[in-house]
């Protein structure tokens, strides 16, 4: 088995099933380009390589689908599919709306001082990531930053439908860092949303959490440019053109 997949199968909790285990390898595996955008995807090499039977795979492969991550083609093959700029863009767009709104509850209704520690401890450790690069580490703060938050607002629901969507948007945030978008802006994007929560400034947190979403706006044609094979060839060339 590759060493990362291996290692993102240890990730997984041992209590979930075989088939949501997988997924979640598979899943991460695109995300963190491990599996890159085109890739053949073998059922049956899957299956061997982590020891179980076809079907957790096919099941997988059928979820990875419906999050827009791969394409089964009959009589073809599973290949993971290039980034959408314009599913990127949707997804955006939804998580800003969604994580705006959780800002300014949040300081509306405040937060338990145990939370806002909690906030801040993980803002301290993606600060910790900034040198030297630690990119995956980062990647998993600031994960945990914003479900933390999201949670403790009593937004369950909410974050779930973020989860949904936002898997195209997260190949492009994973590319991002740290070239892109430095470590130390995002952490410092944070820090800003959760000062004006503590502060119980809504519109600050709401502006603060909006800055911070839209900063993808900013690194995509940058990424477009520097990884044009990792994108639909549609969305490049137009880009392209337009230089």
């Amino acid at each position: 088995m590759n060493k990362t997949l291996q290692t993102l199968w240890q990730e997984t909790r041992e209590s979930d099933s075989v088939r949501q285990r997988l997924y979640q390898v598979l899943r991460q595996s695109i995300i963190r380009m491990v599996l890159e955008p085109g890739q053949a995807l073998s059922e049956k090499e899957l299956a061997d390589a982590f020891a179980v039977s076809r079907q957790p795979v096919r099941e997988a492969f059928i979820r990875l689908s419906e999050a827009g991550l791969v394409e089964v083609r009959p009589q073809r093959g599973t290949y993971v599919v290039r980034i959408s700029r314009q599913a990127v863009l949707e997804a955006r767009f939804l998580r800003e709306a969604v994580e705006v709104a959780i800002a300014r509850e949040a300081a509306e209704k405040g937060l338990a001082p145990a939370v806002l520690r909690e906030l801040n401890e993980l803002i301290e450790r993606q600060r910790g990531c900034i040198d030297p690069v630690d990119h995956d580490r980062f990647y998993l703060l600031d994960e945990a930053f914003h479900r933390t938050l999201a949670l403790e607002v009593g937004n369950t629901m909410a974050w779930r439908v973020i989860e949904d969507v936002k898997a195209q948007l997260d190949r492009v945030r994973y590319l991002s860092v740290p070239d892109s978008t430095p470590i130390a802006k995002l952490t410092d994007q944070h820090q800003a949303v959760v000062t004006a929560i503590a502060a119980r400034q809504p519109e600050q947190a709401a502006q603060a959490m909006a800055a911070h979403q839209r900063e993808i706006l900013l690194s995509l044609p940058e990424l477009e440019r520097r990884f044009p094979t990792m994108f639909e060839t549609t969305a490049v060339a137009a880009l392209l053109a337009e230089t």
